[in-house]
């Protein structure tokens, strides 16, 4: 602001005065943070006089900087924002003078955005960077006065990642302003992604917000912030907001000064601060473009809270409908029914509250009352629409359901990035055969719902201690969105109650998670590279609201914010399925840990500290071995015979690529005639080249295939590389012919007719399914797997991939002779590996498994072998004795045997502590052990501090097993006949 005195003379009067003025309406920070903008500060000495008639003068407008003045008035800064929410903000100021401009009643308010977010590969790439030694040690002081907790160790990887993503701030910034935003950053990654405080300012007019968000949940994150101080009438006097990246996704900092419009204090102990704390912390779970947001929320008929409840109640209330009646219980359809009727919609709110809100007195009392009036407000509905009101009855009565059956939730959690409720399964039978008819018969133990602003799910669980997948289904458009979320809860069940069938050989009774993913608005924005940040917020939103209701102590709810009806712990294991990437993995793993889950790292099996599945080939163990024995049932030795096979999933997904990679090694004479994955088709008749297969495997997905490699006859179809001709898209087909390739372009519809006729019509002794998506083959469609002759295109199926023939298919497909072995049995493996896994995070220190990582994993792999050998010999044994009898049939009857076993001898062993230390009994566990366990006394002398659960179970798993697979029963019987006699009749 110094300048010369010959310069001072040319100023005009007006200009000095509003020079003047500046100076002592704006703190010395207001013009250290615009000293790089002297042009936009000359105009507004120049011009201020002009905001007495205009709206807003426009002090800079560029592609990467907007810079405007304008008189302030409540929710001008929230209407700015809504005139550039397409632009991703880096840097936000606001600054508004002490005191009103001259000649109105209202305060200058200075805006400046900045436009220059940086990619997280340019932070990956950014390279050695040297900070100025002054700046970093006044930073380093500043941090040591002001924030004596900060962990110094890593301020220079701080620093660091603050100047690539905004150097001129680190440089212009005061480095108490520079001190404050790495303090804030280091806090939110502390606080696990969220981070929100206050601090009431000298003198006690303003109070100063921090708030970190990781991952904020979209672009114009800083809009929905300042909704929220806007409708809780709360001026914004003065923010700074940075997002940065830290090479992995954004980070939001925001620290705003603010004042109660009402002249009030904003104190720490008010309600209205716990109200903006659970406002803002509910930014990451009420999605702006929801109707209950943008028709309720923001004019005040539903709290933020409330909103994102009943979007909640929305979610689970159709996808509990309409699996079984899509046509009544559409989105549109339950969406109309809450908003339509708000009152009833915030009557079920305020029933949930009295049952779950932890500051509630005398709750059960309160309860009763409130769970009758909701009843009878529900019961008696009526508007005089006999069709219409009964669908929305029904919708009422299922939300009024799911109420009732929540057992714990961490709703009212603050620092959340999503929503978890843990039900009794018994909801189902409430809910009655109506809208359950089309799930297998048997009840869950339990169900426990998820939600967040981007998706929704279930995990879905058969026993105590449960084990099974978390797949992530992305849908990229519309319609498959509504597709996924009305069959989202079907499919968790099946997906669940077959993952309980194939867990019969292991102490892990079956669940599975699974999630919908909304990413149709990246598509249309053409913003596809947010996918996976999307997909990532997702995830850890859901790992986190997972372990707020399940992390306990003494059986309970550790956080005080949940209130817990169902007071035990709950050991839940979360195996990797579709869509969850190795850094996912390891970060659910961490945190686990670090909040104090009773299974710690054993939540989720690990890449590093683990038995990778792919690396391995643990699932396609199992497959090949029972494709060997079925193969030999059926005259075909695979060592030595020449057969042909097809196969969905490519060369690099871990079933379909492993069980090629262990076939190409074993049987030389194999013929490789069809592989379809989701990037390409390829058909040879004579078989795919295996040096060619070979090269890529486990490496490349199928359209790195070299089509030069192709016989004769041999084709691709190419989904990836596709081109657009006017409005039609192309893809690329790619024939081996006499005289070489001839490469066409086909339109979508040849395309998906031939792709989808491949798996049908190509022939081969042996189809192993490992991949693509469940209910390919299904009712309507099954008979295409018949040849002209009527002779069925491949004799066996051993299916690699989990539900990819529907139940009916299977059974019309063996009526006419095709073997099927289904997923319980032949995938079973897989979930078997990472059983042994858990147990080694149990029994030994990460070093010790790495250590002798090679000899256990040898002995878990010798298991796999023998467990898939005794079913599979079991299951062919049954069908030779009964012909009529399905195998997947058999299949399901082996593993309902063992389960049954399995759940009797648990509750036994449970209710007999005592005779888990016993010699007999110990020797089973140790035969349930991998042999390195069994031999190394470090690690047998652990087993007694399993949890008791875990003895329980083993050994129920061990002795049911083996019961079947091993078990005569006219000797079993007789035994018994003796030992009664022994007992009871004396000698």
């Amino acid at each position: 602001m110094k300048t010369t005195t010959a310069a001072l003379k040319r100023l005009s009067a007006a200009t000095m005065e509003n020079r003047s003025w500046l100076m002592e309406q704006f703190p010395p920070y207001f013009f250290i943070a615009m000293k790089d903008e002297p042009e936009a500060m000359a105009m507004l000495e120049r011009e201020m006089a002009t905001l007495a008639h205009n709206r807003r003068l426009v002090l800079a407008d560029r592609d990467k900087c907007l810079i405007q003045a304008l008189p302030n008035v409540p929710g001008s800064l929230y209407d700015t924002l809504r005139r550039i929410p397409e632009r991703e903000i880096s840097y936000a100021m606001i600054a508004h003078s002490e005191s009103p401009l001259p000649g109105s009643d209202r305060t200058l308010e200075i805006q400046r955005f900045e436009f220059d977010r940086k990619s997280n590969k340019e932070i990956q790439d950014g390279g050695d960077v040297v900070i100025p030694a002054g700046i970093r040690a006044k930073v380093a002081a500043s941090l040591r006065q002001s924030y004596p907790d900060f962990v110094m160790g890593e301020l220079d990887r701080l620093l660091r990642m603050l100047w690539l993503n905004n150097e001129k701030y680190v440089r212009m910034a005061w480095p108490e302003r520079v001190a404050q935003v790495v303090n804030l950053y280091q806090k939110g990654v502390k606080a696990g992604g969220l981070y929100l405080d206050v601090e009431e300012m000298e003198g006690g007019r303003e109070s100063r917000i921090h708030f970190a968000v990781g991952n904020p949940p979209q672009n114009d994150f800083l809009l929905q912030v300042m909704e929220v101080f806007n409708r809780l009438d709360l001026g914004v006097n003065r923010a700074y907001c940075l997002t940065i990246s830290n090479g992995t996704h954004p980070y939001f900092l925001g620290t705003f000064y603010v004042r109660r419009r009402d002249g009030h204090v904003l104190s720490r102990d008010s309600e209205l601060f716990s109200r903006l704390k659970d406002e803002l912390c509910n930014t990451q779970i009420l999605a702006t473009t929801s109707i209950a947001y943008r028709d309720f929320v923001t004019r005040g008929t539903f709290s933020g809270r409330e909103g994102s409840l009943i979007n909640a109640f929305i979610a689970f209330t159709h996808t509990n409908l309409a699996h079984n009646q899509p046509d009544r219980f559409g989105l549109d359809d339950v969406k109309s029914a809450f908003f339509a009727h708000p009152e009833i919609a915030l009557q079920l709110a305020e029933l949930f509250s009295v049952r779950f809100d932890p500051a509630v007195n005398e709750r059960a009392t309160r309860y009763a009352e409130k769970l009758e009036e909701t009843e009878r407000l529900v019961s008696d509905y009526n508007t005089g629409h006999r069709y219409l009101d009964e669908v929305r009855r029904a919708i009422f009565r299922c939300c009024l359901i799911f109420i009732k059956h929540t057992l714990k939730t961490n709703f009212y959690v603050l620092q959340k990035q999503a929503l978890a409720f843990r039900l009794d399964p018994s909801y189902l039978t409430e809910l009655g055969a109506d809208f359950t008819s089309d799930l297998p018969s048997a009840l869950p133990f339990r169900v426990t719902f998820f939600f967040s602003r981007f998706g929704f799910g279930y995990h879905i669980g058969f026993s105590d201690i449960a084990r099974g997948g978390w797949r992530t289904v992305i849908a990229r458009n519309g319609d498959d969105f509504i597709t996924n979320a009305n069959t989202i809860f079907r499919e968790n069940f099946v997906l669940a109650h077959t993952q309980h069938l194939k867990n019969k050989d292991i102490y892990e009774g079956g669940s599975k998670l699974v999630l919908i993913l909304d990413a149709g608005d990246l598509q249309r924005s053409g913003e596809r590279d947010q996918e996976v940040l999307r997909l990532y917020k997702l995830q850890y939103g859901v790992a986190n609201a997972f372990l707020d209701i399940f992390v306990t102590d003494h059986g309970v709810a550790r956080l005080p914010a949940v209130v817990d009806y169902y007071r035990e712990d709950e050991p839940i294991e979360l195996g990797p399925d579709e869509n969850m990437h190795d850094a996912m993995i390891e970060s659910i793993a961490r945190i686990s840990k670090e909040r104090g889950y009773l299974l710690g790292i054993g939540i989720m099996s690990s890449k590093k500290v683990g038995i990778n599945h792919k690396e391995f080939g643990v699932t396609s163990t199992g497959v090949v071995r029972f494709a060997e024995i079925t193969m030999a049932d059926l005259g075909i030795d695979m060592v030595h015979d020449a057969f042909s096979v097809k196969f969905t999933g490519g060369p690099n997904g871990d079933v379909a690529g492993n069980a090629m990679r262990i076939m190409l090694e074993r049987y030389p004479r194999m013929q490789i005639r069809l592989i379809l994955d989701g990037t390409a088709a390829l058909f040879d008749p004579q078989g795919a080249r295996h040096g060619e297969l070979s090269r890529m495997l486990l490496k490349e997905d199928l359209d790195g295939f070299n089509p030069q490699a192709l016989h004769e006859g041999g084709f691709m179809l190419f989904r990836s590389g596709s081109r657009t001709e006017g409005l039609k898209t192309l893809y690329r087909k790619v024939t081996m012919g006499a005289d070489g390739l001839c490469e066409q372009w086909i339109s979508i519809d040849e395309f998906s007719r031939e792709f989808g006729d491949l798996v049908f019509t190509t022939e081969a002794d042996l189809f192993i399914p490992g991949g693509g998506r469940p209910e390919t083959i299904d009712a309507g469609n099954w008979e295409r797997f018949f040849l002209p002759d009527g002779t069925p295109s491949a004799r066996a199926i051993i299916e690699g991939a989990n539900s990819f023939i529907t139940p009916q298919a299977r059974e019309l497909l063996q009526k006419r002779g095709v073997i099927i072995m289904r997923d319980a049995s032949a995938n079973k493996c897989g979930v078997i590996s990472s059983s042994y896994e858990i147990i080694a995070n149990l029994l030994m220190k990460d070093s010790e498994f790495l250590a002798d990582k090679e000899e256990y994993v040898a002995g878990v792999i010798a298991i796999l072998e023998k467990r898939a050998a005794d079913e599979a010999r079991l299951i062919l044994k049954r069908h030779r004795e009964s012909p009529a009898r399905p195998c997947t049939e058999i299949s399901d009857a082996i593993s309902t045997e063992i389960n049954g076993h399995y759940a009797r001898l648990f509750r036994f062993f449970q209710g007999r502590p005592e005779l888990l230390a016993q010699a007999p009994f110990r020797r089973v566990i140790l035969a349930h052990l991998p042999a390195l366990v069994a031999d190394k006394a470090l690690y047998r002398r652990r087993i007694a501090t399993l949890p008791q659960k875990y003895l329980c179970a083993i050994l129920a798993a061990e002795l049911g097993s083996s019961m079947v697979y091993r078990g005569d029963q006219e000797t079993e019987f007789e035994d018994i006949l003796r030992l009664h006699i022994d007992r009871n009749f004396a000698a």
